[in-house]
């Protein structure tokens, strides 16, 4: 297999011929050849082959060919030459899978939209990028109409073949779960078109994935899934603090922080849309009546979860969003890190429930000072070993990961949760700005890798 970045160009001919210079020919080592098997994405084709002169590697398209494969658009892109069956790929054809408001030819993917068009600008560079909704798929025709950007940033449609990889973005934890979302991503697999992220991780899901992983559990607070009374008030009496929150759950909706303070009572805090509450209860079990009052079944779907004393500032508790990515060799690093720190009464550090945005050296510096350079090095290689655990114990793949991490002020490090599609806020810091770009590309690198277009010295 040879890798070779060339110029493509179209032809009004419509017969079913490529015309190949002199030097790609020699890289595609087509010389001498009559025929060529040309893939794109799903599609393939024969086409004759016809020498030109002209310095340079490109590849001139008759519409015929362009017809027969789809091709969406002229410029610079790879060929992979698979030399057994004289077959050429061209691309890689890389899909990003979200949904959105049908209407809005502006905001076809809402809040999302600014996100996907970055990555396609950025994409267009070394590959066909489009996007799609599940609505833009026809699997008898193995075919997609997608969003394609064009050089002024406006999206436009084109229908082209079912793509090389699909990076999944859809929005909603409900929608992955319908029976029609589970079977386009099992359609994906059974056609051997790689497919990740497979989905939202439930909280249950990645302490059932790591507890018998010792090398990793130990950085996973004590955690109880769909527990008991019983085992709720055990672990408040041993711990003094508990968070109890939904296996579900996300931006800390329906979280509380549990205390208890002997010869005083419980007390609970948690957000509403008031804004951050503090309720006192003289007893555990009214405690647990409200509870099971305000929630009835749905606490069935609840963990309890050991609480930690983190290290603060100005008095609020920091944690850190650690977001991971696969590199194009498959490795995971550390790609962005934001420090949160918690609002005033908050029950957690969400930006939107009244928290801060800090560089990690903001808040690693005041709280560990002349130590924060090592106490960093530290999380961020516990982040990478957590990263490898999910991924060798998860059956499905995985690309892209964002850790909530925190720090004791014994200086131990926890992991309180993993998301399969972390939210991107971190990146609005101003000083986050680069390690957002380098998000983009690490996406889009890891496309190349799992498309198998990728250098031999990448391999």
């Amino acid at each position: 297999m040879s890798l070779t970045f060339c110029n493509v160009h179209f032809t009004q001919q419509p017969q079913s011929v490529v015309y190949v210079s002199g030097s790609l020919l020699k890289k595609l080592k087509l010389s001498g050849k009559k025929k060529v098997n040309l893939r794109l994405g799903a599609d393939r084709m024969y086409a004759s082959v016809k020498p030109i002169r002209k310095s340079g590697n490109h590849l001139y398209l008759a519409s015929g060919v362009r017809r027969g494969i789809r091709v969406p658009k002229t410029g610079s892109i790879f060929l992979r030459s698979l030399n057994q069956n004289d077959e050429v790929q061209i691309g890689p054809l890389i899909g990003v899978l979200s949904d959105g408001p049908t209407s809005s030819a502006q905001q076809p993917f809402g809040s999302r939209t600014g996100f996907i068009k970055s990555l396609l600008r950025e994409g267009s560079r070394m590959c066909y990028i489009f996007a799609f909704t599940p609505r833009d798929i026809n699997w008898q025709e193995e075919t997609v109409n997608g969003f394609f950007l064009n050089e002024s940033g406006t999206f436009y449609r084109q229908r082209v073949p079912l793509p090389d990889v699909v990076y999944n973005r859809l929005p909603s934890r409900r929608a992955e779960t319908t029976t029609s979302i589970q079977q386009l991503r099992e359609r994906f697999i059974r056609r051997r078109i790689p497919f990740f992220n497979w989905s939202f991780f439930n909280k249950s899901d990645i302490y059932r994935l790591l507890e018998h992983d010792a090398a990793v559990n130990k950085y996973v607070p004590e955690s109880i899934i769909n527990p008991t009374s019983d085992q709720i008030k055990d672990m408040l009496d041993r711990h003094s603090i508990v968070y109890y929150k939904p296996s579900g759950g996300s931006l800390g909706n329906g979280i509380y922080r549990i205390s208890y303070v002997p010869q005083t009572g419980y007390f609970v805090r948690y957000r509403r849309k008031s804004g951050n509450a503090l309720q006192k209860f003289s007893s555990f079990g009214s405690l647990m009546r409200t509870l099971q009052h305000r929630h009835g079944r749905g606490l069935r779907s609840y963990v309890v979860q050991q609480g930690i004393r983190l290290i603060e500032v100005d008095g609020c508790p920091i944690d850190f969003r650690f977001h991971m990515h696969k590199n194009g060799r498959n490795q995971w690093v550390v790609v962005g890190i934001g420090a949160k720190k918690a609002g005033k009464g908050s029950v957690t550090t969400h930006i939107k429930n009244g928290g801060s945005l800090l560089t990690p050296q903001q808040a690693l510096t005041r709280a560990f000072g002349a130590k924060s350079e090592e106490m960093l090095r530290r999380a961020k290689q516990v982040a990478v070993t957590l990263a490898e655990s999910i991924e060798q114990h998860h059956k499905h793949l995985i690309g892209e990961l964002g850790f909530d991490l925190g720090i004791d002020k014994d200086e131990n490090i926890w992991m309180f949760e993993a998301n399969a599609k972390p939210g991107r806020s971190i990146f609005k810091h101003p000083q986050l700005k680069v390690e957002g770009r380098a998000s983009i590309q690490h996406i889009l690198e890891h496309c190349m890798y799992l498309s198998k277009f990728r250098r031999r010295e990448e391999a």
